[in-house]
Order: structure tokens, then sequence, then C-alpha cells
């Protein structure tokens, strides 16, 4: 989950000054796409000390924003222009709560396991190296484009969502 969640944050933020410059954007309006991720990650961050674990519990808030990751991605790849745009840096919000929520959801329990478990969930940070490259290639030449490449998202977040569903279901 660590894995797929760390490559949807580094697409969403990495990929909006290309995207917004193949929408026709200029580049001097594009540079700042990547600002609305931050933005909406922060204000995220907040969300969560403010309802965890007061309110929801983290596997909760984790399916919460999963499902939010795949409305937005559908909502960015079916519209176009700036509201595309907006929902893919929306993403932002739906990413901020994954790392503080996965990993100790993946580390509960593990006992004197911990620092193996750990350690491989650090290892989990090399799919912002990965996925940015798979969406690379569906979104060059004659392949998706790089508006239909964001399908990429939309398996990530499920199968988040999926995971977050396992854990509360376990807890």
């Amino acid at each position: 989950a660590l894995f797929l969640y760390v490559g949807a944050e580094v697409i969403a933020v990495d990929t909006l000054i290309s995207y917004g410059s193949s929408l026709g954007f200029e580049m001097s309006e594009a540079k700042f796409f990547s600002s609305f991720t931050l933005g909406a990650m922060i204000f995220g961050y907040f969300l969560g000390i403010a309802l965890i674990p007061k309110v929801l519990s983290q596997s909760k808030a984790l399916m919460i924003m999963a499902v939010v990751g795949v409305v937005f991605v559908i909502i960015a790849m079916a519209s176009s222009g700036f509201t595309s745009i907006l929902f893919i840096a929306a993403l932002g919000l739906a990413n901020s709560i994954m790392w503080p929520a996965i990993w100790p959801l993946a580390i509960n329990g593990l006992g004197k396991f911990t620092k193996q478990g750990s350690a491989l969930l650090i290892m989990a940070i090399s799919g912002g190296a990965i996925m940015p490259l798979i969406y690379g290639a569906l979104s060059g030449a004659n392949m998706l484009g790089s508006q239909i490449a964001y399908v990429i998202l939309i398996p990530s977040y499920l199968f988040i969502l999926y995971y977050a569903w396992s854990q509360n279901k376990a807890e």
C-alpha cells in the first residue's frame, strides 16, 4: 500500500506542470499547479490532526481518502482544462493522511519484527521512482496521452482502499 501511495503522490505533484502545458496552459501559469497539490496536502494534514483518532480511526480515514482519490482521478480524466488540473492537484488532500495511516497500521502487532517491517516500508518509497516511469510510458507517444495515463492511479487507490478495509476489519 505504501509503495502505491508514494507513487501516486509523486505522480500527482510531478506531472502537473507538463500536464498543464499539454492542455495549453503557459509555463508561467503551469508552474504554480504543484503548489495547489501541496496546499491540499497541508489542509489534509490539519484535517487528519483534528479527526484522527478522535472522530475516525486510521483505517477508516484511509478508506475515505482512498475513495476520494479514486473519485478525483475519475473526475480529472472525465473533465478538461483547469477542472482536470484542479482535481489532479486536489489529490494532495487524498494523499495527505496516507503515510501517517498506512505506516502504523502496517507495523501494528509486529512485535520484535517491527524494525524489519519498518525497513521494508522504507523500501516502499521506491514507488515514487517506479510508478512515475509507468505513467510516463503510458502518457508517451502512441500510448494513452497524459490525461488518460492517470488511470494508473485508480488501481493504486483501490488497493489502498482494500488494505484499509482489511485493517479496519481486523480492528
